[in-house]
């Protein structure tokens, strides 16, 4: 365990403040856009499936900008455990290692929704008629804007697969909170609604179950709880390569 001092995270480093910067800057943007030339940010520059007609490829990094318009605990939320975990792994990692830990914790977090994601649509397509699966690709995304959707369930599941956006930091910031339990194991956190300190490693991996749970038993809540996993997957791999390359990484 490091013997790195807590008081030294009390100014915000310049990384973590210029992610918070940009993605407030994008929510601000959002309401701009809607509001002026009736745009929905959201839907140019969140991740669609791969094989989605909506697909760009610079979704893979925007989406990651992006939250919920109508949910504001999202954006406030992702921003305070980015601010809370961010600005004390910026000080002990510098802000380059920061960035790439943060940058491949989203993108680990997107690569695991769309390996769930496509398990999901392989299924579907196997049971459906092709005609079906040409509807949807063609005609799907015009049903949803008019906030409609098939009757038939496996044409709704594939139209809600390929053509709702996959927005936030969420997964980045879950591969923060995985950093943080690694590095200060024993550092006590206060998780809102429980009274009492809990350690961090205990905090990671309730969340890490929790997300799995939900992940498992909820696939129609509109969270993406297998990319919150993905962004602790691929954390806890980069944090052991770096301690395997690395004598001593903290």
């Amino acid at each position: 365990m490091s013997r790195f001092n807590f008081g030294r995270t009390s100014n915000t480093p310049p990384v973590v403040k210029n992610l918070i910067i940009i993605n407030v800057a994008m929510f601000v943007a959002l309401f701009l856009f809607e509001t002026l030339f009736r745009i929905d940010l959201n839907r140019l520059l969140g991740l669609y499936y791969f094989q989605s007609p909506a697909f760009q490829p610079w979704q893979i990094v925007t989406h990651m900008f992006m939250h919920s318009g109508d949910r504001i605990f999202h954006i406030v939320f992702n921003m305070w455990a980015l601010w809370i975990f961010g600005k004390t792994l910026e000080s002990v990692w510098g802000g380059k290692r920061f960035l790439t830990y943060y940058l491949v914790s989203g993108l680990g977090a997107m690569l695991v929704l769309t390996f769930v994601n496509y398990i999901q649509i392989t299924a579907l397509v196997s049971r459906m008629p092709a005609e079906n699966i040409d509807r949807v690709m063609t005609e799907g995304l015009s049903i949803l804007n008019q906030g409609k959707n098939y009757l038939n369930s496996d044409m709704g599941k594939m139209n809600l697969l390929l053509y709702t956006p996959t927005i936030g930091a969420s997964g980045a910031v879950f591969g923060l909170l995985l950093a943080f339990g690694m590095l200060f194991p024993n550092t006590p956190l206060m998780i809102m609604f429980i009274p009492i300190p809990i350690k961090a490693k205990y905090v990671v991996i309730g969340y890490g179950a929790l997300e799995l749970y939900f992940g498992l038993t909820m696939p129609g809540d509109h969270v993406a709880h297998f990319a919150h996993l993905g962004g602790m997957i691929f954390g806890f791999i980069l944090i052991k390569y770096w301690n395997k390359s690395k004598q001593s990484f903290y």
